[in-house]
């Protein structure tokens, strides 16, 4: 179990998170939602043992703290925004590296089991054919998706998002989140996402974690707090009334399209 209670953070003088309560217990997911600036990534950040924190953060009754980085890798994995700045690996090198935190064998090599379980989630996630590609070679969408597996190889507990469709088109955006969701539900595993699309929120989990200038505005199922006022207060705008304007134009679009054939 995920254990958040009274949790403040930030960087530097600069307070972010402040007096966040949360638990999750395994194979439940959770969407983080609300408007830039509000927390979202901090939060991540804390949970994944990346930033100092104030307040209780446990895992299984453990401090997250007082955990090594590697015993953190045996239990989280971080699947962020494709970074501006990274080494030219193989695709299947980068997967690889996942396994070292499950103590692969360093100078000795990879254990078959290793091999098996990297070449298993390059199938998985449709990039054996790219195996031996050069990552600085590949697009913003196939580079998401060795991010993914790599995430998987480290057969985590908890693969905690930061917005990870970012430079994916719309068929990966629903594969991912709906890969992710089924990865979770049959694994008895928890996938925590912040996400700024809500139709893909939706996808993912209904289990809802809205912040406001670092502080829980709301938390619950998805049917409970996604009201249209509620909504607008968050984010400053009738997001309801968006969401509605643009289903209409698309059944205008597809009502248009059929009476043309």
């Amino acid at each position: 179990m995920l254990y958040i209670q009274n949790l403040s953070a930030g960087y530097g003088k600069k307070r972010v998170l402040k007096g966040i309560n949360l638990s999750l217990a395994m194979g439940e997911s959770l969407c983080v939602l609300g408007p830039n600036g509000c927390g979202k990534t901090t939060l991540l950040r804390c949970i994944g043992g990346l930033l100092p924190s104030q307040g209780i953060l446990e895992l299984d009754g453990v401090p997250i703290g007082n955990l090594k980085p590697k015993e953190i890798a045996q239990r989280i994995a971080f699947m962020t925004q494709i970074p501006s700045i990274y080494f030219s690996y193989t695709v299947f090198e980068t997967v690889l590296m996942a396994r070292y935190a499950k103590g692969a064998r360093g100078f000795a090599g990879p254990s078959p089991k290793d091999m098996q379980i990297v070449e298993h989630y390059l199938e998985e996630t449709g990039l054996s054919s790219l195996r031996n590609c050069q990552i600085s070679h590949l697009s913003g969408g196939q580079l998401q998706r060795v991010f993914l597996a790599r995430a998987l190889a480290q057969e985590p507990d908890i693969i905690l998002l930061d917005e990870p469709t970012n430079h994916l088109d719309l068929r990966y955006q629903l594969q991912l989140i709906t890969y992710l969701k089924n990865w979770a539900q049959r694994n008895q595993r928890t996938v925590i996402g912040v996400m700024h699309d809500l139709n893909l929120a939706l996808q993912l989990s209904r289990n809802m974690l809205i912040l406001r200038e670092g502080t829980v505005a709301a938390q619950g199922d998805a049917n409970h707090i996604l009201n249209p006022e509620f909504l607008q207060d968050v984010y400053g705008m009738d997001v309801a009334g968006y969401l509605l304007q643009s289903y209409a134009q698309w059944k205008e679009l597809l009502d248009g399209s059929e009476r043309s054939q």
